[in-house]
């Protein structure tokens, strides 16, 4: 574990250092989408409103806010009211040199603020801005609210989730959102490199909702549905399309992770549970018979997995090549060896005052992790800095 670094980082670890992000979204969407590109170096000046700031703030755990030490780090603050002429002012001016705008208002409210396409224009005709909404800027739903569990529970994600005879299962996590963040990054990194070498820019609006994303990584459902007719049940942890795979208890009550599609890795289960003729066995011999015998391949490997300690039960996989691991929870994470070894947590100090262990920046570059250059920022800490001048003198 390190600390969070204050320094300025090389330019290959850092590589929008010269990109400036305003962000006036709310809670975790838009602050996804900032934290990715924060962490690449990007200058993102996250714009909230007097008093409690952005609402993120208020997710915290003993007075502490966790989410905000963790999506806020390497980002500015500046408080403004956009309800007031000044406040609108001076946001057009942030405006004026930026690079993206994130928000993630109902549809329309940015035309209301007389902030639609044509005004950027005249602001900005460089400006990339990314519209996260629950639903679309158009449609259907497009004025309806758009929380993140309703987008989880509509796409279809809750209806695989859990097991067949329970109810459907919401994500314990902002899911929605955070998919939504990560794709709208990717957009706006794709369009930032084209405006850059348009000799004739125009405002490019990316319309992100929380749904489409989330329902893109779920896997062919529409086209298996198409070929059935049949909704896919419920399975748990286990798969629909390969099997063995599903959580196995050990005998001290640890819980190991198996998933063995391969036939190379099956010969080695086989061979490693005592039953080397697994293969031979009708019920286990085809993809679609073991997946049919479900039940009965489970409770072979589960049987000799209950007689095993967890470290014997890693050491049993580990020897035989096979893909197992532990379920592991944050309090085996904190000092896992693995976590330790790729320096996956860093200290950062809070507002309210302990140091808390948040996530490092989660990929290398050449071998080098960017360093986290600064912690999450308090309300409007950095108004003297954005707000006295121009983004552009600023960045001179």
């Amino acid at each position: 574990m390190s600390d969070i670094e204050n320094t300025n980082q090389d330019s290959g670890l850092a590589p929008l250092s010269n990109v400036t992000v305003i962000d006036l979204s709310r809670l975790v969407s838009g602050n996804m989408m900032t934290h990715v590109l924060a962490d690449m170096g990007a200058k993102v000046i996250k714009v909230e409103s007097p008093g409690k700031g952005d609402e993120l703030r208020s997710w915290q755990r003993q007075g502490v806010s966790t989410y905000w030490a963790a999506y806020a780090r390497n980002k500015d603050s500046v408080c403004l009211n956009l309800r007031e002429p000044d406040g609108l002012d001076s946001l057009k001016n942030l405006l004026s040199n930026a690079d993206i705008l994130v928000e993630n208002f109902r549809p329309g409210t940015l035309e209301k603020m007389g902030l639609g396409r044509d005004a950027l224009e005249l602001i900005n005709p460089r400006l990339i801005v990314v519209r996260i909404s629950g639903w679309g800027q158009t449609g259907l739903f497009a004025e309806r609210g758009g929380f993140g569990s309703l987008i989880e529970a509509m796409s279809g994600f809750a209806s695989m989730n859990g097991f067949a005879d329970r109810p459907p299962v919401l994500p314990p996590f902002a899911m929605a959102d955070s998919v939504a963040g990560i794709y709208g990054a990717s957009v706006a990194l794709a369009l930032l490199h084209q405006q850059k070498s348009n000799q004739k820019p125009s405002v490019k609006e990316v319309d992100l909702s929380l749904f489409e994303p989330l329902f893109s990584i779920l896997g062919p459902q529409a086209a298996e549905y198409q070929l059935t007719g049949a909704v896919t049940p419920r399975s748990g942890s286990r798969s629909p399309t390969h099997a063995p795979r599903n959580v196995y208890q050990t005998k001290d009550e640890k819980w190991i992770a198996l998933s063995a599609g391969m036939e190379g890795t099956l010969v080695r289960l086989f061979e490693g549970i005592g039953y080397p003729e697994g293969l031979k066995d009708a019920r286990f011999s085809t993809h679609e018979a073991r997946l049919k015998n479900i039940d009965a391949l489970d409770g072979l490997i589960q049987s000799h997995i209950s007689k095993l300690s967890l470290d014997e039960a890693l050491d049993f996989f580990k020897i035989r090549d096979i893909t197992a691991g532990q379920v592991c929870d944050i309090a085996d994470l904190i000092s896992h060896p693995y976590m330790v070894d790729r320096e996956m947590l860093v200290e950062t100090q809070t507002a309210e005052g302990p140091s808390l262990l948040i996530h490092a920046v989660p990929y290398k570059i050449n071998g080098q992790r960017p360093a986290i250059r600064r912690a999450a920022p308090t309300i409007g800490q950095d108004n003297d800095q954005w707000i006295a001048k121009k983004l552009g003198d600023v960045n001179e």
